[in-house]
């Protein structure tokens, strides 16, 4: 039997990707309409895989399609950002709250050395950016619950969306690090509700400086 051979990404995806990584940066603005003939040429590509691309992103939240308008980056108002919070704060506490009782000391101690991580990076705000999604993808996936990886993945697309409210004000920084080292403490003590109590004060604050 020959090997299968096994198809690289689809241009597609990539595509989605690249978009992905300038709505992230700002290079594309929320609300702004998305020159869908501008961008092939650009990438040297047809408007089919664009087309698909754009559909990924409009799945994920990242862009809104409007009939014979077409597709613009997508704003989020204050309503929708309470939204994504909450949800968050749901299926992030409770993540927190089984890795505290069912987490290995190797893994705790993983968990501390990316807090530690964070913390060194308090001045650099797009490493920060980084080590923080990191830290929270890495406490769900030591929980174990693909199905909720997999939501709080694409809330966290959308939140990114108004990132730059939200971490960016005056002091924040240090407030959230201040909330990240109460729920180190609370796993640490391997404390349930503890740390699903810290995980959820630290949405809330963090919903009060994005808004």
């Amino acid at each position: 039997m020959s090997a299968v051979s096994l198809a690289p990404r689809a241009l597609y995806e990539e595509v989605a990707e690249l978009l992905r990584q300038r709505i992230f940066r700002r290079e594309l603005e929320p609300g702004s309409w998305i020159d869908e003939v501008k961008l092939a040429q650009e990438y040297g590509i047809s408007r089919t895989p664009l087309r698909e691309a754009l559909k990924v992103l409009a799945a994920e939240g990242l862009v809104t399609m409007k009939v014979r308008r077409g597709a613009y980056v997508t704003e989020v108002s204050e309503q929708d950002l309470a939204e994504v919070y909450h949800l968050l704060s749901l299926l992030e506490s409770d993540a927190a709250a089984v890795v505290a009782e069912r987490a290995t000391d190797v893994e705790l101690k993983e968990l501390q050395r990316l807090h530690k991580e964070l913390e060194a990076a308090a001045a650099d705000r797009e490493r920060f950016f980084a080590l923080n999604e990191r830290f929270h993808m890495r406490l769900l996936e030591l929980a174990g619950n693909r199905w909720r990886n997999q939501m709080v993945a694409d809330l966290r697309k959308v939140m990114k969306l108004n990132r730059h409210n939200s971490l960016l004000k005056a002091g924040r920084v240090e407030e959230s690090l201040l909330e990240h080292r109460s729920v180190m403490q609370a796993l640490a003590k391997r404390d349930p509700e503890a740390v699903r109590a810290r995980m959820q004060e630290h949405f809330r604050n963090g919903l009060e400086a994005a808004a």
